[in-house]
């Protein structure tokens, strides 16, 4: 018996649906599918979900698939491909020329011992040839003729990009169900451009020399161009990297079509198009090169790579001046990735990815496993949180312990003083001991002077013995404390380096004082390496809030933590969520909407109403460009979170001086000094005078730890 049906071991919740991933044709000896089907061009389209199926482990499954004596697969680990991906699942989009009734696929196990083939679903979709109805294609990196690309030749999908607009499911695309993925994620560096939608009285049409199949209009629909800012535009790439397999030669296909007035002439704008840093087209005209607005077009490149492995492909785009346009900047509304079969191998198969670190693997196999993993327990400690003026809450935000089961004593306890020690290294449960106050109280000796070793913006430290003699330092809580500081003590203060990896404001818990404070560290990472640039490791999160470093390269860094707390920021001036799907294209994303409107000028005009007129100019410009500077493309980029804490004190005190200063004068005409209020140590701050405006300069004490 060559293969047998099996129901998979587990479903992930990340699976769009039970079908087809929830069954699979497990094979253990060479099995062939025969599907009578019309001669011409298919897509075959292979859905794998690598988990364990009865006894056999996903980690055996080692295969090879073939069709019409092209090599689709090769030597392929569904397991070790997902992880590398961060993907539950996944699916092989291939394009195959059918000359007789039948398109054969065999699916063959590895010859090492153990190995076996699966698969979980198939589809066959017959499609015209959109391939061999090439425009001019131009080659690079070597001379091969474009007249190679004949209707024999096979093809696989590596990215099939909707530029600037939302991902476009399966069911969006009703010609051959292709699935458009969002670009944003592909993006170098911090040049995302601008994001935009077409023009209501725009409407997208098709030349006869370009059939509407080759893409849905809602390809054509969005579009991300560089940006207003001439000046910026001419010092940057818009650029995308996307991995691919060295040693074969790739099919590009740019989908543009001008969408939005004022451009409707020529040369309003004219682009230069390179491909891993060579220029493939320069003068780049859409209105030229499609007639008009609204009108789609594309344009195909071939290129040839060298080498074996994985490889990045840089596409970039570059306003070019030789023309003399009107607008210095560059447009892309849909970008398609092909592999080309290599035709003296017969082969489109290229190599497994690299497996991620052994100890960020999920072991797929063992349910319990993973839900031991979602559920980590890690160090506790207690904060606090900044409050603001007419509702501007920075949330710089605390932790809670996820047990909270303290002892009670029965002597008193002071509502004051909280403080826990963690041993959490120690412990084989590991649990943290919890102290009484009691307990405290007879370790510092009722906190006596002559035990304090140490003052801070949480309170006081002492000196203490516990146990017969084993010493500790115990902080007291100060309940007018109102630094909040939650996220600097998780990357700083704490023994190890700990990443919350999950921030966003569903985490962030505020009590009837507006205290805020952090919940839910099942994903969080921890470090006993305060140095180390990074964590590998699989990405987790939640939409909207993700690190693109990290979403992209799957290195987790403190400033992947800052980035999450930037797009809070924003939710809290905007007072809207980090993503909404109901809104217009270029406004789903709040940290892309809240970014543009920055750049132009007009982020006042998003803000949360309850704070247009309340909010001094000064505070709002301090507190959009810290969270600006946190949610930047590039890691080096942020600031660390002590510096965004400094940043939102000032910011802060900007509020609490306008009002001040409002209120001191209308009680006298010339004001000779100012006065901080409400600070439970001295201040450095300091004021002077500058063309009449008052100018607050921090140097805020005590941020240091560790």
């Amino acid at each position: 018996m060559n293969g047998f049906a099996a129901t998979a071991s587990y479903q992930d919740p990340s699976l769009p649906s039970p079908v087809p991933y929830m069954t699979s044709r497990i094979i253990t000896l060479n099995y062939t599918y025969s599907f009578p089907v019309r001669p011409g061009r298919m897509f075959v389209r292979l859905h794998f979900y690598p988990v364990a199926y009865d006894s056999y482990a996903t980690a055996d499954a080692y295969f090879g698939v073939t069709t019409n004596n092209l090599i689709l697969l090769d030597n392929f680990n569904a397991s070790q491909t997902a992880l590398a991906a961060n993907y539950a699942y996944i699916f092989r989009e291939l394009s195959v020329n059918v000359t007789s009734g039948n398109l054969d696929l065999t699916f063959s196990p590895s010859t090492r011992i153990g190995s076996y083939a699966f698969v979980n679903g198939i589809e066959i979709v017959p499609t015209p040839d959109i391939f061999t109805t090439l425009t001019p294609a131009y080659v690079i990196d070597g001379n091969p003729d474009p007249s190679d690309i004949d209707s024999a030749m096979g093809f696989q999908t590596l990215y099939r990009l909707t530029v600037g607009g939302q991902a476009i499911s399966p069911l969006g695309d009703c010609m051959f169900y292709r699935l458009w993925e969002d670009d944003s994620p592909y993006i170098y560096g911090a040049g995302f451009g601008v994001a935009f939608g077409k023009d209501s009285n725009v409407t997208i049409t098709y030349p006869s020399t370009k059939p509407n199949y080759i893409a849905p209009v809602d390809v054509y629909a969005s579009a991300r161009s560089m940006g207003p800012n001439a000046e910026i535009n001419l010092n940057y790439n818009l650029t995308w990297i996307l991995p691919v397999d060295a040693g074969f030669y790739y099919l590009l296909r740019f989908h543009f079509c001008e969408i939005q007035y004022p451009i409707t002439k020529v040369n309003q704008w004219s682009f230069f198009i390179y491909i891993n840093n060579q220029t493939v087209q320069n003068q780049m005209d859409v209105i030229i090169w499609s007639g008009g607005i609204g009108i789609a077009t594309y344009t195909d490149y071939v290129i040839i790579t060298v080498g074996s492995g994985q490889m990045d492909l840089w596409v970039a785009l570059h306003p070019d001046l030789s023309s003399k346009p009107e607008y210095f900047d560059a447009i892309l509304n849909g970008l398609e990735v092909f592999k080309l079969e290599d035709i003296a191998r017969k082969n489109l198969a290229g190599l497994n990815p690299p497996l991620p670190p052994q100890s960020d693997v999920n072991p797929s196999n063992n349910r319990e496993s993973r839900e031991r993993k979602s559920k980590r327990i890690v160090p506790t400690t207690i904060g606090g949180a900044v409050g603001g003026t007419a509702a501007l809450l920075f949330a710089c935000v605390c932790i809670i312990c996820q047990r909270r089961k303290l002892r009670k004593d029965s002597g008193k306890t002071d509502k004051n003083c909280l403080t826990y020690r963690t041993e959490f290294n120690n412990s084989p449960s590991n649990l943290c001991r919890h102290f009484t106050f009691h307990e405290m109280q007879v370790a510092t000796n009722s906190f006596d002077e002559a035990c304090l070793v140490g003052r801070g913006g949480f309170g006081n430290v002492y000196r203490g013995e516990i146990d017969n003699g084993t010493k500790v330092a115990i902080k007291r809580s100060n309940p007018s404390s109102k630094q909040a500081r939650g996220l600097h003590y998780l990357h700083t203060g704490a023994k190890e380096t700990i990443i919350h990896r999950d921030v966003k404001t569903a985490n962030i818990l505020l009590d009837d004082k507006w205290v805020a404070k952090v919940s839910d560290f099942g994903l969080s990472k921890s470090s006993s390496d305060i140095h180390t640039s990074h964590i590998s490791t699989l990405v987790k999160g939640t939409f909207g809030y993700f690190d693109p470093e990290y979403f992209r390269w799957k290195q987790l860094t403190q400033k992947s933590d800052v980035y999450s707390f930037g797009v809070v920021l924003f939710e809290v001036l905007c007072a809207r969520p980090a993503v909404n799907f109901e809104l217009p294209d270029e406004q789903v994303s709040l940290r892309d909407w809240a970014l543009s409107c920055w750049k132009k000028g007009m982020l006042g005009e998003i803000i949360d109403p309850h704070l247009q007129g309340e909010i001094t100019p000064d505070c709002l410009r301090k507190f959009t460009d810290c969270a600006e500077q946190c949610v930047a493309d590039q890691s080096i980029d942020r600031p660390h979170i002590g510096v965004v804490v400094r940043n939102l004190e000032v910011a802060l005190k900007l509020q609490e001086s306008a009002e001040h200063n409002s209120k001191f004068s209308e009680e006298t005409s010339t004001p000779e000094m100012m006065t901080i209020m409400g600070t439970d140590t001295p201040s450095t701050y300091s004021t002077m005078s500058i063309t009449g405006q008052r100018t607050i300069f921090s140097d805020i004490m005590h941020l240091e730890s560790r």
